[in-house]
């Protein structure tokens, strides 16, 4: 019986590591197809914003994977208990918060650390092109800030998660029961 029970649960792994790996080869290619899109239609400027945004991409999906870590499921369950919308969902997520976590923190966080890198690729050689600065020296400084942007922005934003998880998870709860939670 005990056998069973490790054969089923390595079974479960095994399926969820399959799982996240083609979610984050189909998120990888869908954001990188999509910024490679826009990036090509879009000035300089635009290109800033986007890659802005991307690194903003990564900075609250990572919140959010540290505030299900660290959520209680106390307080939770006594708002599910009284039908507060999104209670439910919110001890969904917390009960697989190592799942949302790796989803948060390891897909999304990673994917828009690399897009974030090849848009800062992308922005290069286009100021490359213009011939406003040396190619290489801008390189340097828009990757030490592009890294400087996505490591202080997590840095502030675990700190944020940890003293406001609960507030985070409810809202996250909230999102997430417009998708699963059926209306009463």
């Amino acid at each position: 019986m005990k056998k069973s029970k490790e054969k089923d649960a390595e079974k479960v792994r095994r399926r969820w590591v399959i799982s996240i790996t083609l979610l984050a080869f189909f998120i990888s290619v869908f954001m990188s197809l999509f910024s490679d899109i826009v990036l090509k239609k879009s000035n300089i400027i635009v290109a800033f914003i986007i890659l802005i945004i991307i690194i903003l991409i990564g900075i609250l999906f990572d919140i959010i994977g540290v505030s299900v870590t660290v959520a209680d499921e106390k307080p939770f369950h006594s708002m599910a208990s009284s039908k507060v919308k999104g209670a439910r969902s919110s001890l969904v997520l917390i009960k697989n918060a190592s799942k949302v976590s790796s989803v948060c923190n390891d897909v999304v966080g990673d994917i828009c650390g690399i897009i974030s890198g090849s848009s800062a690729a992308f922005i290069v050689t286009q100021v490359g092109d213009i011939g406003f600065i040396d190619t290489a020296l801008f390189a340097v400084i828009l990757s030490g800030i592009v890294a400087a942007m996505t490591i202080g922005g997590k840095a502030v934003g675990k700190e944020f998660a940890i003293q406001n998880s609960r507030h985070i998870i409810k809202l996250m709860g909230k999102i997430v029961s417009i998708f699963i939670e059926r209306k009463n």
